[in-house]
């Protein structure tokens, strides 16, 4: 089985086992290989966009936009799931804060071709999962006693000085991190959900108790 398939039928494996265990019941379709963190790889796409003159770089800024959509709908849901195990054990918590839409992936990425639109969503990327990532922690800090999430840094000033000083240039650098570092929380999304799933058998158990 190829590699991002493995990848893909993992994590589907771990939200549905999630969703057993927390004891509540999906109201969403069943899960299926779209609900997966797809990571990108950048320099197979950057290396495939020398190739093509370019136009490799719209199938790879559709998935970049594609998974930011799904990722942040599907940690949307994990944080309800979390919310309503809770409350069916006596405990309450704030509500999931849906600080964030869906981006239109087509417009998005047809824009490109206008060159402009690259730094700004560039910029979006970067700022929407720095706002994700702290979300995310301040909710795991309330609902778990343990520290299970850890913000990356991303400096995003920095990312704009290097590409200002080199005449746009240097937004192939700070797309790289931006790729890098979407790969980073989702590979720590994955250990977190595990965590979440251990910590919520545990609450089940010591109830039947």
């Amino acid at each position: 089985m190829p590699e991002e398939d493995l990848i893909k039928f993992g994590c589907s494996n771990l939200v549905s086992t999630l969703t057993g265990k927390f004891g509540v019941t999906m109201e969403t379709a069943p899960q299926s290989k779209t609900d997966a963190d797809r990571r990108v790889w950048f320099s197979m796409w950057f290396l495939a966009a020398v190739a093509s003159f370019g136009l490799a770089f719209f199938p790879m800024f559709y998935r970049l936009i594609e998974g930011r959509n799904e990722h942040f709908k599907r940690e949307e849901e994990l944080e309800k799931q979390i919310v309503a195990d809770a409350k069916n054990h006596g405990r309450e918590l704030p509500p999931v804060n849906a600080s964030f839409s869906d981006r239109n992936v087509k417009a998005w990425t047809a824009s490109i071709i206008l060159v402009i639109p690259v730094f700004i969503i560039t910029y979006l990327l970067s700022r929407d999962l720095a706002v994700h990532e702290r979300n995310e922690d301040a909710f795991l800090k309330v609902a778990f006693s343990e520290r299970m999430f850890m913000p990356q840094s991303i400096p995003i000033k920095t990312y704009v000085a290097v590409t200002v000083a080199t005449l746009g240039v240097g937004v192939v650098y700070w797309l790289y991190k931006v790729v890098n570092l979407y790969n980073a929380h989702f590979k720590a999304q994955a250990q977190v959900e595990k965590e979440i799933s251990r910590l919520m058998e545990e609450e089940k158990t010591v109830g039947r108790m």
